[in-house]
């Protein structure tokens, strides 16, 4: 892609595009905020053109297809038109509640986006690794290390046997005894952290089941992993903070919680009716 935004790509090669191209470049400029929800069929249906002619156009802008384009497209939605994690944000004199609605509004965009940057089959192969797992490690740095954090307390209490502790060299320890059918679980948002790398990488070496929460795209994580639970790219890498990304690893982290959950089923009724028992009694 050039400087140039996305939308003004299209509304700048318009011109040049097919009658029906143009029709979906028409409701795309008109509808933006929309698109990232919609599928091929929903997008072609809305525009009054075919599915075909939706993949042509993503072809005629540059992009390989529609799935990269809706990604492209968040990013510039939530990112472009609303920055809140760089240093332009000191020229704003926004109030709190501006602030607020802004976050809000980046943290939304990113959640849609996720929807299209998921493989629904990866996701399969994740559930079925985790419910075979004899023991799981979730390890990450800085804002993903609240995202491992959190895996690690959720995956607990449904009883597995689960390792999170922010000590590289404490994590090789507990790595080294994992074997054949446990599972690291490694979440960067570049996907070049070198410490979730090599644990990636020695987890693998030990026969263990490596599961990536990272940005789809070239990072090293999300071509090493066995499976890749992708997330899109809603951040630059140069920003004050975790936010929207934090966010669409913790959504992720929840999807499996509640996934895994559902398919054990109702032997987890009794020891979870009996731990909010005493949690009540020791409340009073």
């Amino acid at each position: 892609m050039s400087d140039a935004t996305i939308l003004k790509k299209i509304d700048r090669q318009k011109s040049e595009m097919s009658e029906a191209e143009r029709k979906v470049a028409s409701f795309i400029l008109n509808n933006a905020h929309l698109v990232p929800n919609m599928t091929t069929k929903d997008l072609s249906e809305k525009a009054g053109a075919s599915e075909a002619t939706v993949i042509r156009f993503c072809k005629t802008i540059g992009i390989g297809s529609y799935k990269s384009f809706k990604l492209m497209l968040v990013k510039e939605l939530s990112n472009t038109s609303i920055d809140v994690n760089d240093f332009s944000l000191l020229q704003s004199k926004d109030s709190p509640y501006e602030l607020f609605n802004k976050v809000t509004h980046v943290n939304r965009g990113a959640l849609e986006a996720a929807v299209s940057a998921l493989d629904r089959r990866e996701l399969d192969k994740a559930i079925d690794v985790f419910l075979e797992a004899d023991s799981i490690l979730f390890y990450g740095v800085g804002g993903s290390g609240a995202a491992a954090a959190d895996g690690h307390y959720k995956f607990a209490k449904l009883g597995f046997r689960t390792t999170m502790t922010p000590d590289f060299h404490f994590m090789l320890s507990v790595a080294a005894h994992l074997k054949k059918g446990d599972v690291f679980v490694g979440i960067s948002t570049s996907g070049k952290t070198k410490d979730v790398l090599e644990l990636a990488r020695f987890a693998q070496v030990r026969g263990a089941t490596v599961i990536a929460i990272t940005n789809v795209g070239k990072s090293p994580l999300y071509k090493e992993a066995d499976i890749v639970l992708g997330t899109p790219m809603v951040e630059h890498e140069n920003r004050i903070g975790s936010i929207a990304s934090k966010m669409v690893q913790m959504n992720m982290i929840d999807a499996l919680y509640v996934a895994v959950f559902h398919r054990i089923g109702l032997s987890l009724e009794e020891p979870c009716k009996k731990a909010g028992e005493t949690a009540d009694r020791l409340k009073r």
